[in-house]
């Protein structure tokens, strides 16, 4: 809707209740600043909004064909999820799985999310948070890259260009090449060269293309190790990262049966590596 068409909309609804909502001043750019009333008011309407949204979500829930939808980031879409899913659908005949792959956090009530698997330390205000793996970090290249080059020993690093997945910025407890090289007692890392990108799909992409040797998540770089594209260095050092891949979802929706089902898939998944 354009802004005249929503500025109609509050018009009529001021109106209908014949009481302000917004003071409206042309000071400068012109602004809606809502009344004290309106502020009062909001919590209780936006709890209206959200159980009236509930009880239909749950009239749904007798439907035979269901529609799940799932949040989660692209790179973990890729890397981990859509190299499964294929299994659920064959389980689950009566669920359609939509993907909502969004980087930032999304409101699950108002965006319709019925469950979401996100990566962090396990504390999402309004969401119940079950821990589903957690990872490892460890540095990877191209077998090319490692026929050209000289890495014996975690030093030799050092000489090399080093990728970092900047994907979660400075989210605290995301390992980084420093927390790495500190746990392989190397000095000088700052010394290195380096690249920073913020996909950790692009990541792994850059170390399968031989632009270096990259600080890989095993959730992520199970198939590239699988299919040889990338090699692990150094496995006798274990970095475990601090945060963890958790499934998320509103506690009121515990019990639905395609909530239930999806999450028991998953945890097999897991089980079975």
């Amino acid at each position: 809707m354009t802004p005249a068409a929503v500025g109609q909309l509050v018009r009529s609804l001021e109106e209908w209740l014949d009481t302000p909502l917004f003071h409206r001043t042309n000071t400068g750019k012109a602004r809606l600043i809502p009344t004290e009333a309106a502020e009062h008011a909001l919590p209780d309407i936006r709890n209206g909004f959200d159980k009236l949204m509930l009880g239909l979500e749950r009239l749904q829930q007798g439907s035979v064909n269901q529609t799940l939808t799932v949040a989660m980031s692209p790179s973990f879409a890729e890397k981990w999820l859509l190299l499964r899913l294929e299994s659920f659908q064959t389980l689950d005949t009566n669920t359609t799985v939509r993907l909502d792959t969004n980087l930032s956090l999304v409101d699950f009530a108002a965006q319709h999310i019925d469950i979401g698997i996100r990566y962090g330390q396990g504390q999402w205000p309004g969401l119940v948070a079950e821990k589903l793996m957690g990872e490892e970090v460890y540095p990877v290249c191209s077998a090319q890259f490692l026929e050209q080059r000289t890495l014996h020993q975690p030093e030799d690093l050092l000489c090399v260009p080093l990728i970092h997945d900047g994907s979660l910025g400075t989210h605290a407890g995301f390992p980084t090449w420093s927390d790495w090289l500190n746990k392989a007692r190397v000095n000088g890392g700052n010394k290195a060269q380096h690249l920073q990108i913020n996909n950790s799909a692009a990541v792994l992409q850059s170390a399968v293309d031989g632009h270096g040797v990259a600080l890989a998540r095993s959730v992520m770089v199970k198939r590239e190790l699988d299919d040889g594209r990338l090699i692990r260095l150094f496995p006798n050092i274990a970095l475990e990262s601090a945060l963890a891949y958790y499934l998320v979802y509103r506690p009121e929706c515990s019990t639905w049966p395609k909530i239930q089902s999806f999450k028991a898939w998953l945890f097999s998944e897991v089980k079975r590596g």
